[in-house]
């Protein structure tokens, strides 16, 4: 449910698309330098006699094939994309009767080593670098050992351009690598955040059985002597809320033993929560505009504290994250009683909802959390139909279910 709003359009181009989008826009750009346009004299660059040739125009042909195929490699094999890209270059300069690489010739590359640099590791991005202005250096020493003419200048500002890319595409790199430590610390810390939070909830109803077990206990031993039947009562009530209290204790993990200190902000603990208030929730989450259809399977029966108040936070925080996050005017909640000793919760709606690897929805993380906690079964994901589904499993100890049944 906690869905990632759409990234701009520009950015869902792929990779590959913009570096025959550059290989496309160079090309024309040689082309239309080579042509007298309105309000010029004289073309900026003179075609070569071989441009317009068939012979040159084979090179064209096989130098694009080149860098769309090098473009479409790009993803999954980027070295050899840029050697592609390279040669590419290389076919296209020839046509053009020029001492150096142009500029737009090598707009391919240098868009190509960008996005390298910033996607893949660093070694990766430096190879493809090397590679690119070793090809500019080789080139230039090829055309001065046969005695032709070379435009060191010119070249000197295409190995510049590249690196400058290089340069970029890093940043962006080292960028992303800090933001995704940023938020895998966010995460632990809500995790842990969250630990503390259900470990407060626990406290108040150990503290709240407790105060049963200590006000049952007095009312046995005040009556021992003249009442015997009543005495035995109370002291059997005692059995059974020490005996859930225990359980309740029992299914937490030892991360959570520790207490949480006191934050001496003077807030009073709210009255736990649980599932009697899912129908609260789902008329005023209703009224908010997102309808919740709320559905009971099973015989209804009385649940541990811990339980019920986890049950209830998943249904709260799934049913939060599709108002927020969802873009859906209805969801589902199905909370079904199972015989198997079980609660199972299950949350769906059918909106734009998605997760994703580095999906910075904490909600999910406390959910899961708690399930883990009592020992249960957590999934979430988009469902294939659409929309997001929440579904957890939560045990019911054999113990809770016993009483519940013979009362």
């Amino acid at each position: 449910m906690p869905a990632d709003s759409p990234p701009p359009l520009l950015k869902r181009v792929p990779p590959s698309a913009w570096t025959a989008f550059a290989w496309c826009a160079g090309t024309l750009f040689t082309h239309l330098t080579r042509v007298r346009l309105p309000g010029e004299l004289e073309p900026d660059h003179l075609p070569a006699a071989q441009l317009y040739r068939w012979d040159g125009l084979v090179l064209l042909v096989l130098a694009t094939a080149l860098a769309l195929v090098g473009a479409a490699l790009l993803p999954r094999r980027p070295l050899t994309a840029v050697c592609l890209l390279l040669t590419a270059a290389v076919f296209e300069t020839t046509n053009l009767g020029v001492g150096e690489i142009p500029l737009a010739q090598f707009l391919a590359v240098q868009t190509a080593v960008y996005f390298i640099a910033a996607g893949r590791p660093r070694r990766t991005g430096a190879v493809a670098v090397t590679l690119s202005v070793g090809l500019l250096v080789v080139y230039l020493a090829i055309r001065v050992s046969a005695g032709w003419v070379v435009g060191t200048s010119a070249e000197l500002a295409v190995a510049l351009v590249t690196l400058i890319a290089w340069l970029l595409g890093d940043a962006a790199h080292r960028s992303r690598a800090h933001a995704e430590q940023l938020a895998a610390r966010t995460a632990e810390q809500a995790v842990t955040a969250e630990r503390l939070r259900i470990a407060r909830e626990m406290h108040d109803t150990v503290a709240h059985s407790i105060g049963i077990i200590a006000l049952q206990a007095g009312a046995a031993a005040r009556v021992v002597a003249t009442r015997p039947e009543a005495a035995r009562e109370a002291m059997s009530a005692v059995e059974r809320e020490g005996r859930d209290t225990l359980a309740g204790l029992r299914r937490m993990l030892v991360a959570l033993r520790h207490a949480d200190q006191e934050d001496g902000g003077g807030q009073q603990a709210l009255p736990a929560a649980g599932l009697a208030d899912v129908e609260r929730l789902a008329a005023v989450t209703s009224a908010a505009g997102v309808r919740v259809h709320l559905r009971w399977e099973g015989e209804r029966r009385e649940l541990p504290p811990d339980v019920d108040l986890s049950a209830f936070r998943i249904v709260q925080e799934s049913v939060t994250n599709v108002v927020r996050h969802a873009d859906a005017r209805s969801c589902r909640v199905t909370l079904d009683y199972r015989a198997d000793d079980a609660l199972a919760i299950d949350v769906t709606d059918d909106g734009r909802g998605r997760g994703s690897a580095t999906d910075t929805g904490f909600g999910l993380a406390g959910m899961r959390e708690r399930v883990a906690l009592l020992d249960g079964e957590f999934e979430a994901g988009p469902r294939p139909e659409g929309g997001f589904r929440v579904a957890a499993r939560l045990p019911v100890p054999r113990t809770v279910t016993l009483q519940a049944a013979g009362r």
